[in-house]
């Protein structure tokens, strides 16, 4: 298939569309745009709803099977936050890092004299991380201890691997066996007290809650463009 060539009516520049069609493809545009959307667990259908595109052409889009125009990144953009300019930096390097156990610090809780639980920092060598994972040892109550309660935003994971455990999460306790997981809300107090003569350890994964973000709102004549373009 010949190449095409437009012709800039100013300068008289030649300008290769395979070319510019490649240099889109390398800053993997789609790619980024696919990233943003599932970091705010955002559906197609919903970012759709946002920027008044299609879920079918933004697919589309992710894909890089259709190339986007400047006014259609400066809508998702809009939704996320960021400038134009975030689709075309040089892209980021892939995030990898190995925390060595032998590397790790083993920190007590904070805020009382006695702790009732250990933890170690599973990803703290990454400085821009969506979620913070650790491993905590929970250590047998002395008598007449009880257990504090604390809460943060967002929602907190917890995989039991050995021991008992009993969780309090607002007015109700659970008690788990090693091999159980639970998910809860952690905006709501709760606190941690092994169940065992000997010590629990647990994985525990916290993730901050992402914010919602509102539709863009966008001019009458776009709207009714937009309404009419669905496809």
């Amino acid at each position: 298939m010949p190449e095409t060539i437009t012709r800039d009516e100013h300068h008289g520049a030649q300008v290769n569309t395979e070319t510019a069609e490649n240099f889109i493809a390398e800053k993997r545009i789609g790619e980024r745009i696919k990233r943003l959307r599932l970091k705010r667990s955002m559906g197609l259908v919903e970012l759709g709803r946002h920027t008044g595109l299609s879920a079918s052409f933004l697919s589309q889009l992710e894909t890089g099977r259709v190339v986007p125009t400047l006014k259609n990144l400066a809508r998702i953009a809009m939704v996320f936050s960021k400038d134009l300019s975030y689709f075309f930096e040089s892209a980021p390097e892939s995030v990898f890092r190995v925390h060595r156990k032998r590397e790790r610090v083993k920190l007590p809780q904070t805020g009382v004299d006695a702790p009732t639980y250990f933890f170690e920092s599973l990803g703290y060598q990454v400085a821009d991380r969506m979620m913070d994972p650790y491993l905590a040892e929970f250590i047998p109550l002395k008598k007449g201890q009880e257990p504090r309660a604390h809460l943060h935003a967002g929602f907190e994971f917890l995989y039991l691997v050995e021991g008992d455990l009993v969780i309090r999460h607002g007015e109700q306790e659970h008690e788990i066996t090693p091999g159980d997981a639970v998910y809860f809300d952690a905006a709501t107090p709760h606190s941690y007290r092994c169940a065992g003569r000997d010590a629990a350890q647990a994985l525990i994964v916290t993730m901050a809650q992402q914010v919602s973000v509102q539709p863009t709102p966008l001019p009458r004549s776009q709207n009714n463009h937009a309404a009419n373009s669905r496809s």
